[in-house]
């Protein structure tokens, strides 16, 4: 039994990209009428539908359309709303098969997709970053190599599911399918260890589900 024990504690943890091919492959947030779901967060009408809005009011607010990179796109069925809306929409994500999918679904001028792991990768140029409820599954360590990149960009739209109540920020876990949610945490990036340096905060949504509360917030750079 204690050698049991220890070789769970040395078993190490599987990189990022494995751990989320397994999502898809095994479907771990569920089965839609696509081979790849990205979870109910991504497909429910009460969460989606004001989502959608409101990243389209604060795309319609400028003159001319900026360009959008969505780091962590999944299965495109929130971004396909959104292009339209902008200049140039660039939608990454770690998982290959995912990214080759979406681009033989989604075929329009101004998009393109690129597979790349946002920890680790250099990420695409672009007016503003959105970020979708992507950083509650990755640990802190790789949060924090992605925060110290995001400074390129002039505005962040970041959404993270949070608990409902109090909670202690940024509490750290392994990268997978899993969130902080279990551990009654969620991500902060404007608190340690990742401080965002920001010169504008605003919340722009927030909807309620039965697990916690899922809060898009805008971050504003420069």
């Amino acid at each position: 039994m204690k050698s049991d024990n220890k070789n769970a504690k040395n078993k190490k943890p599987w990189p990022t990209k494995k751990a989320m091919q397994q999502v898809y492959q095994e479907r771990l947030w569920g089965s839609g009428a696509s081979e790849f779901y990205s979870g109910e967060g991504s497909h429910l009408p009460e969460i989606v539908e004001p989502y959608v809005k409101t990243v389209i009011d604060f795309l319609s607010q400028f003159n001319k359309n900026i360009s959008v990179c969505d780091l962590g796109c999944g299965d495109f069925n929130i971004g396909k709303e959104l292009v339209s809306y902008t200049k140039k929409y660039i939608a990454v994500d770690i998982v290959p098969e995912l990214i080759l999918r979406n681009q033989n679904l989604f075929q329009i001028p101004n998009l393109e997709f690129q597979c790349l792991d946002i920890a680790k990768d250099d990420l695409p140029i672009a007016d503003c970053a959105i970020i979708r409820q992507v950083l509650q599954h990755l640990s802190n360590a790789e949060v924090l190599q992605i925060t110290r990149k995001l400074k390129q960009y002039k505005y962040i739209i970041v959404t993270e599911h949070l608990p409902s109540d109090e909670f202690i920020a940024n509490v750290d876990i392994i990268s997978g399918q899993g969130t902080r949610l279990k551990k009654k945490s969620g991500i902060q990036l404007l608190q340690p260890p990742f401080n965002l340096k920001i010169v504008e905060e605003k919340e722009l949504l927030k909807v309620t589900d039965q697990h916690g509360v899922i809060v898009t917030n805008l971050y504003r750079l420069s």
